[in-house]
């Protein structure tokens, strides 16, 4: 259940931080470059090429048939893009392939976190906070509340945005929240999603049987803010070595990684606070 009006209090100025966390970047570093932009500067620099740009690796072909009509499809580069694209020999639509978007809520309650112990894979057996690809039509809000009941038949009540992750590796990102259960305050798991639903206190969490790395670092934070009495917006960029598990130790690590936070407290999650 989301509260109306959504709204995430505005901390003051006096009691507002933005601050990088590790591995900051320069903005320049950030900006995309065109190939005929890249062309051009390494002329500029004298490239005996005479500027051209060697192709970026060819990526897995996912799917071989256009969705448009049928045709076949191919890998190739259209005229001023940078990356490989699926590209349709009969009708020239070009099929993009986009990061997915995962939301969920890390729900506290009677300073107790909610965590599902997952019945499907990948991870199957493991520890994560209820969460799932967001649908179309449907708010990241909206999808985060809908994973909890789909997992562990909870209504929540949203307070705000937690963190933002995301996993260049896999092509994902990972937008939480943070919430507390609603009316009338009761979990269960859900099969075949959810094998258990259970309440941890925060030094009762097994991060040791935790499903994936972003969430892994999502509840270290969370716990950190919530022992501070901090209300905190994180964002990052989780770094994983190739051929990695979602979240075999030491195979991932976060950069890039900023902080929004003001000292607004935190709600303890109990019932009819």
């Amino acid at each position: 259940m989301l509260r109306r009006p959504l709204l995430l209090p505005l901390p003051s100025a006096a009691t507002t931080c933005l601050h990088a966390v590790a591995g900051s970047r320069s903005q320049q570093s950030l900006q995309p470059m065109t190939r005929s932009a890249a062309a051009a500067a390494a002329a500029a620099a004298g490239d005996s090429d005479g500027g051209v740009v060697p192709l970026p690796p060819k990526p897995r072909q996912t799917f071989s048939f256009c969705r448009m009509c049928g045709g076949p499809i191919e890998l190739a580069m259209p005229e001023g893009d940078t990356l490989w694209r699926h590209v349709c020999q009969k009708c020239s639509f070009v099929d993009y392939q986009n990061p997915r978007l995962v939301v969920g809520v890390i729900v506290l309650h009677d300073g107790k976190v909610l965590l599902c112990r997952r019945g499907i894979e990948p991870q199957r057996g493991l520890w994560t906070v209820p969460a799932g690809y967001l649908e179309c039509g449907e708010s990241s809000a909206e999808g985060a509340a809908r994973e909890c009941l789909e997992e562990a038949g909870a209504h929540v009540e949203i307070d705000g945005p937690f963190c933002h992750y995301d996993i260049p590796a896999i092509s994902q990102a990972y937008l939480l929240f943070r919430g507390r259960l609603a009316a009338p305050f009761t979990f269960a798991a859900q099969l075949p999603e959810s094998l258990e639903a259970r309440l941890f206190a925060p030094d009762q969490i097994p991060f040791d049987q935790l499903a994936f790395s972003s969430v892994s670092i999502a509840l270290k934070s969370y716990l950190q803010d919530l022992s501070s009495g901090r209300t905190t917006v994180h964002h990052g960029v989780i770094q994983k070595a190739p051929g990695s598990s979602p979240n075999d130790p030491g195979s991932f690590r976060l950069v890039d990684s900023f902080e929004l936070c003001g000292d607004v407290g935190v709600a303890n999650g109990s019932a009819g606070s």
